[in-house]
């Protein structure tokens, strides 16, 4: 029973009108009606779980997202999650949350995963991980790829949250996969990832916001935005992973 899951749609609902906000949406009948299915999305703001919720509603289906166990433990967030069943991921015992991930598919849920891992700095498509490829064909279920652009604007990583009134938010939904136990997950993934290049290219395309000056910060840095680029990005982990590393190791260091 779904008691819960209906109402925060409802609420949010009424937030995105609140703040005046506009969906700009393609696909969303690619979606399966019935029966479970993967919606493999990119991620670049805190709030994507919300808008892939909202672009799976045309097939009126619920998604239940992956999403760290953090989020479950939460004293506000986590009887949400649990209530809307959301599959907690404990990056230490990932295992489980994939098993519970099948699980689900098989009793003909959607769930929600965000191949990336991370929200990505740079607006563009980061590597991928296996993990949505290996459960699609694991469940025998669809993987269906999706975007979603200009959540970033209102909340990402990095950047003071700015619930500014009137924002696009542009939601595209793809043409599904099948992916099999016989396939390789690694040229699944490559080919889930290349479909979702096409479909980002179309959304930024389309986006009826687009900046007309140079220099937006929310906006890819190849098409003239003053967003990192993924190289920038990429430079900036790899520097704070070894800062990281060198406190962990200074800290185990023995004292006089």
């Amino acid at each position: 029973m779904d008691i819960v899951y209906p109402p925060v749609i409802i609420a949010a609902r009424t937030m995105f009108a609140a703040l005046n906000l506009s969906f700009d949406t393609e696909g969303g009948s690619y979606l399966p009606r019935r029966g479970g299915a993967v919606l493999a999305s990119n991620h670049v703001s805190y709030l994507d779980f919300i808008f892939c919720g909202l672009a799976a509603r045309p097939s009126n289906r619920l998604v239940r997202f992956m999403a760290k166990k953090s989020t479950f433990d939460n004293v506000m967030s986590g009887p949400l999650m649990k209530s809307m069943h959301h599959i907690p991921v404990d990056r230490s015992a990932g295992a489980g949350a994939f098993a519970n991930a099948v699980e689900a598919l098989r009793k003909g849920q959607v769930v929600g995963v965000f191949p990336e891992a991370t929200i990505s700095q740079s607006f563009e498509l980061k590597g991928f991980k296996s993990g949505a490829a290996r459960m699609a064909a694991q469940a025998d279920v669809p993987l269906v790829p999706m975007i979603t652009f200009g959540g970033q604007r209102l909340w990402t990583k990095g950047r003071p949250r700015d619930m500014e009134r009137g924002t696009c938010v542009a939601l595209t939904v793809g043409e599904p996969l099948r992916p099999t136990e016989d396939d390789d997950p690694a040229e699944v993934t490559a080919e889930l990832k290349a479909r979702m290049k096409v479909l980002f290219e179309d959304t930024l395309d389309r986006y009826p916001q687009a900046p007309q000056e140079d220099g937006a910060w929310w906006w890819p840095a190849r098409l003239g935005g003053g967003a990192p680029t993924p190289e920038e990005m990429e430079r900036l982990t790899e520097q704070y992973k070894a800062d990281k590393q060198a406190r962990a190791r200074a800290e185990e260091q023995p004292s006089g």
